[in-house]
Protein backbone atom coordinates (compact mmCIF):
# COMPACT_ATOMS: atom_id res chain seq x y z
CA UNK A 1 0.00 0.00 0.00
CA UNK A 2 1.10 3.68 -0.76
CA UNK A 3 1.96 6.08 2.01
CA UNK A 4 -0.70 8.46 2.14
CA UNK A 5 -0.71 12.56 1.51
CA UNK A 6 -2.90 14.91 2.95
CA UNK A 7 -3.14 17.98 0.54
CA UNK A 8 -4.84 20.85 2.44
CA UNK A 9 -5.42 23.87 -0.31
CA UNK A 10 -8.15 25.91 -0.83
CA UNK A 11 -7.18 26.66 -4.46
CA UNK A 12 -8.42 24.06 -6.63
CA UNK A 13 -5.43 24.03 -9.42
CA UNK A 14 -2.97 24.56 -6.94
CA UNK A 15 -4.37 21.50 -5.28
CA UNK A 16 -4.81 19.25 -8.52
CA UNK A 17 -0.79 20.29 -9.05
CA UNK A 18 -0.05 19.11 -6.00
CA UNK A 19 -1.76 15.40 -5.80
CA UNK A 20 -0.26 15.15 -9.22
CA UNK A 21 2.96 15.30 -8.36
CA UNK A 22 2.41 13.43 -4.86
CA UNK A 23 0.86 10.53 -6.66
CA UNK A 24 4.10 10.67 -9.36
CA UNK A 25 5.80 9.89 -6.20
CA UNK A 26 4.10 7.36 -4.93
CA UNK A 27 1.52 8.15 -2.93
CA UNK A 28 -2.16 8.22 -2.25
CA UNK A 29 -3.81 11.65 -2.78
CA UNK A 30 -6.64 13.48 -0.69
CA UNK A 31 -6.92 17.17 -1.64
CA UNK A 32 -8.92 19.08 1.21
CA UNK A 33 -9.94 22.70 0.30
CA UNK A 34 -11.08 23.73 3.60
CA UNK A 35 -9.58 24.11 7.31
CA UNK A 36 -12.95 22.34 9.21
CA UNK A 37 -12.75 19.07 6.35
CA UNK A 38 -9.13 18.86 7.32
CA UNK A 39 -9.26 18.68 11.03
CA UNK A 40 -12.34 16.25 10.37
CA UNK A 41 -10.58 13.70 8.30
CA UNK A 42 -7.44 14.25 10.37
CA UNK A 43 -9.66 12.70 13.46
CA UNK A 44 -10.40 9.89 11.01
CA UNK A 45 -6.62 8.97 9.26
CA UNK A 46 -3.04 9.64 9.72
CA UNK A 47 -1.40 10.57 6.74
CA UNK A 48 2.56 10.14 5.76
CA UNK A 49 2.55 13.32 4.76
CA UNK A 50 0.74 16.78 4.46
CA UNK A 51 1.37 20.00 2.21
CA UNK A 52 -0.43 22.40 4.31
CA UNK A 53 -1.65 25.87 3.12
CA UNK A 54 -1.75 28.75 5.45
CA UNK A 55 -4.45 30.62 4.61
CA UNK A 56 -7.81 28.65 4.68
CA UNK A 57 -11.31 28.97 4.95
CA UNK A 58 -12.85 27.24 8.18
CA UNK A 59 -9.04 27.20 10.25
CA UNK A 60 -6.12 28.53 9.68
CA UNK A 61 -3.26 25.92 8.55
CA UNK A 62 -1.62 27.26 11.52
CA UNK A 63 -4.35 26.05 13.79
CA UNK A 64 -3.87 23.17 11.64
CA UNK A 65 -0.37 22.68 12.27
CA UNK A 66 -0.58 23.08 15.63
CA UNK A 67 -3.36 20.16 16.10
CA UNK A 68 -1.14 18.06 14.31
CA UNK A 69 2.16 18.91 16.52
CA UNK A 70 0.14 18.34 19.57
CA UNK A 71 -1.14 15.03 18.96
CA UNK A 72 1.24 11.56 19.24
CA UNK A 73 -0.74 9.64 16.46
CA UNK A 74 1.13 12.46 14.26
CA UNK A 75 4.99 12.44 15.56
CA UNK A 76 5.86 11.01 12.58
CA UNK A 77 4.07 12.68 10.20
CA UNK A 78 5.83 15.36 7.34
CA UNK A 79 4.63 18.64 6.82
CA UNK A 80 5.35 20.66 4.16
CA UNK A 81 4.01 24.07 4.07
CA UNK A 82 3.30 25.81 0.67
CA UNK A 83 2.55 28.99 0.47
CA UNK A 84 2.99 32.93 -0.70
CA UNK A 85 2.99 34.29 3.18
CA UNK A 86 6.88 33.99 3.82
CA UNK A 87 6.77 35.66 6.78
CA UNK A 88 4.10 33.50 8.36
CA UNK A 89 5.54 30.37 7.34
CA UNK A 90 9.11 32.07 8.97
CA UNK A 91 7.16 31.61 12.36
CA UNK A 92 6.67 27.81 11.92
CA UNK A 93 9.52 26.66 10.08
CA UNK A 94 10.59 24.91 13.42
CA UNK A 95 7.47 22.51 13.38
CA UNK A 96 7.72 21.72 10.09
CA UNK A 97 9.94 19.67 7.48
CA UNK A 98 9.79 22.21 4.66
CA UNK A 99 8.55 25.36 3.66
CA UNK A 100 7.91 26.36 -0.14
CA UNK A 101 7.08 29.82 -1.14
CA UNK A 102 4.17 30.07 -3.98
CA UNK A 103 4.08 28.90 -6.72
CA UNK A 104 5.26 25.95 -6.50
CA UNK A 105 6.31 23.72 -9.57
CA UNK A 106 5.43 20.31 -9.77
CA UNK A 107 8.59 19.26 -9.98
CA UNK A 108 9.86 20.95 -6.83
CA UNK A 109 7.01 18.55 -5.11
CA UNK A 110 7.43 16.15 -7.00
CA UNK A 111 11.31 15.85 -6.30
CA UNK A 112 11.03 16.66 -2.37
CA UNK A 113 7.75 14.34 -1.84
CA UNK A 114 9.98 11.60 -3.24
CA UNK A 115 12.94 12.66 -0.76
CA UNK A 116 10.05 12.41 1.89
CA UNK A 117 9.08 9.24 1.56
CA UNK A 118 8.43 6.52 4.43
CA UNK A 119 11.55 4.18 4.47
CA UNK A 120 8.77 1.43 4.60
CA UNK A 121 6.80 2.36 1.58
CA UNK A 122 7.61 0.51 -1.94
CA UNK A 123 8.78 2.12 -4.71
CA UNK A 124 6.74 3.78 -6.89
CA UNK A 125 6.06 1.94 -10.41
Amino acid sequence: MNPLAFIIEDDDDMGTIFAAAMRQAGFETEVIADGQTALARLQESTPDIVVLDLHLPGVSGPDILKHIRSHEQFKDVKVIIATADPHLADTLRQDVSFVLDKPVSFRQLSILSSRLRPASAENPA
